[in-house]
Formats: structure tokens, sequence, C-alpha cells
């Protein structure tokens, strides 16, 4: 089969990655690496054997060669390039976050619905073997009903110019959320709180208390300050408990059957009376294979576009993640009050005032 072309906007932080993963997967051809930034742009084309280079989005757009386009630039700039790669008939994979709003992401959704065109959200995690085998013992009743999820993404990590360290970090584990329970992250509301100890004028350390379905609770802790290096997520459910360390290549997960049962003594169903027991059973870690996660991802973007169906990690997934983040700046502007997340309907497309196709700046 033919390889698709694609171009890579944005040669700094994460255009590399991805520009390497579409030069080695069989689906595709590099076609452009595109950055203000020209020699930032050679040396990545360079790095992956050679490609034409340019600082030119709309010379990229008018390439009859170019399928699609992944863009890896600022999450301000994700609207307005993404919507003219749409106008110009291209399949649009966006780095996290989607856009710098849920108003825009809404609008690119239904610019590329109206365009019958894939927009697919570089959710990474989402493609990683362990995440992989989360969802799949979720949806297999594994785990049982699902109690809490907990999840630590600390580091010390650089301080944003343009986003505080919940639009940075906390995508990855909200994507992940999504991606793992049935029906997607569906949250009502949102209480979150932000410390900016270093004056940076943004928040640098993050908690978010995410209320789910039946009680269940979701919880996020996110950082920019710590010196270790923390990616943690503990999924309780009322049969088992998972642990996902993805700092521990030889047991990423752990499944454990412990947990605490409660036992009604007069039969009437009323747990205040309740005797309560705990369960101390084995553990044991599912293999995984050790595969990159963004050579599935690209696989993926390939696959839904040839098919003509919505990736795993569509523009919807992106949106209630964009959702969850926005009422979390809403609560903190709030001192953390539980805060209603949006849940309007997609609109219908409509053209966006003032589309700076050329504006790129440096990715991240």
């Amino acid at each position: 089969m033919d390889r698709l072309g694609v171009a890579v906007i944005g040669a700094g932080y994460w255009g590399p990655n991805l520009s390497r993963n579409f030069r080695a997967s069989e689906d595709w051809r590099v076609a452009a690496i595109c950055d203000l930034d020209l020699e930032r742009a050679r040396r990545v084309a360079e790095a992956i054997g050679g490609t034409r280079i340019t600082s030119s989005v709309d010379e990229v757009l008018s390439d009859p060669l170019v399928d699609a386009v992944a863009i890896a630039t600022p999450a301000r700039t994700h609207h307005g390039l993404a919507l003219a790669a749409l106008r110009a008939g291209k399949h649009v994979l966006v780095e996290k976050p989607l856009a710098d709003s849920s108003e825009h992401g809404s609008s690119m959704i239904a610019t590329a619905q109206a365009a019958g065109l894939v927009l697919m959200a570089d959710h990474t995690y989402c493609y990683t073997p362990a995440v992989l085998k989360i969802r799949e013992l979720i949806a297999e009743d594994a785990l049982g009903d699902i109690l809490f999820i907990d999840s630590v993404r600390i580091n010390l990590g650089l301080v944003q110019p343009d986003v505080d360290v919940f639009w940075d970090l906390a995508p990855h584990d909200l994507s992940i959320i999504d991606f793992v329970l049935p029906g997607g992250l569906r949250a009502e509301g949102v209480a979150a709180q932000g410390a900016d100890p270093l004056g940076a004028g943004k928040s640098c350390i993050g908690y978010l208390a995410v209320p789910l379905a039946h009680g269940a609770m979701a919880h996020v802790h996110v950082n920019w300050l710590s010196p270790t290096k923390i990616r943690h997520i503990v999924i309780g459910g009322t049969r088992r408990t998972l642990v996902w360390d993805d700092l521990n290549p030889q047991q990423r997960l752990s499944v454990y059957d412990r947990g605490v049962d409660l036992g009604t003594q007069s039969g009437s169903g009323d747990r205040t009376a309740s005797t309560i027991s705990y369960r101390l059973g084995d553990t044991w870690s599912p293999a995984l294979p050790e595969r990159e996660a963004l050579g599935s991802m690209v696989g993926e973007f390939a696959a839904s576009i040839r098919e003509g169906r919505p990736s795993r990690t569509d523009g919807y997934a992106a949106l209630r993640v964009l959702r969850v983040l926005e009422a979390a700046t809403r609560s903190i502007a709030d001192a953390g009050s539980l805060t209603r997340v949006e849940r309007d309907p997609i609109p219908a497309a409509r053209p966006a005032a003032g589309v700076v196709t050329t504006e790129l700046e440096g990715a991240r």
C-alpha cells in the first residue's frame, strides 16, 4: 500500500520524536519538516535521513503530496494551524493539549467532520502497552467496579512560558483516565488546588479531584518542582487494585487481589451497619511487550485515515480533557471549589476569524 505523506509542523521538543517515528513507519513518508527556525528544521531532517525543510505553512498546505500534518507547536497556535490544514484538505494530528480552549477544540472537531477528515490528538500514553493492558483489564471487569484512581506525575521540569503545570502535565493523566474508563471521562465537576511558591505567575504544583460515577474519585497530582521523578497510577476496584509504575520497566503493572469487603449484619443492605473485612490475596504482573508508544500512535493515525474512522484518541476524547482543564482553571480562581465541567454539544463548523497560517513558533 502506498505510504501517506506527512509534514511535521514544529521542530522543537516534540517534533523530532514525531518525525523519527513517522520515518520508521511503513505507513508514512515524511514529506517536509516545517519550522520558522530553518536550522532547527534542518537538524531534524538530517536526523531522519533527509527531507524537505521549509518555514512556510502555506507551502506545506498547498503541496498535493502532503496527505496529513502533525502539529507540534505551542498550544495557542494549534487552533489556527489545524483549521488551516483541515481547510486545505489535510488530516491533522495535534500534540496535547488539542487546543488552548474547548471552544477552539470544538471548532476544530466540527471543521474536520464537515470535511470528512481525521482529527487526532497525540495522547501518547494511551498507546503504551501498559495503558492498553489497563484498558483491557477494566473492560473485562478484572478490577470490578472502579472505586478510585490516584495518579502522580512529578519531576524537576521546565516552567513553561505559556501554560501552568495543570495544562502541561495533567493532560497525560486525564487522557489516560479517559482512555481506560468505559465511556470515557464523563466528569461533572472538578476541584483544583494550585501553588506558585516560585512566584512564576502560574501554578507550579497542582492537585485535581474529580468525582466519578457511583461515588468513585479520581485524584491527580502534578508538580514541576520535585527533585525525584514519579509516574505512578493506582486504580482500585471492588475486585482488585492495579498499580502502574511507568519508571519500572521490569514490572510496570502489578495487580493486587487485596481490598476491603463490607458484609452487612442485618441483611438490609445498610452499609452503616456493615462489618469490615480485609481481603489479602495474590499479586501478579502481566507480561507486556516493550515498544515505543509513538510508533503505535502514528500507525493508528494512518489506520484511521485509510479506514475512514475516528482514531482511538479523537477530537472528542481531547475535548473531554480540555473541559476538565478549563474547569480546573475556574476552580483555582474560586479558591478550589468544586466547579462544573461544561458538557455542551459540539457546535456546527464555522469560519474562525483571524487565522494566521504562518504562526509556528518553537514547539515544546
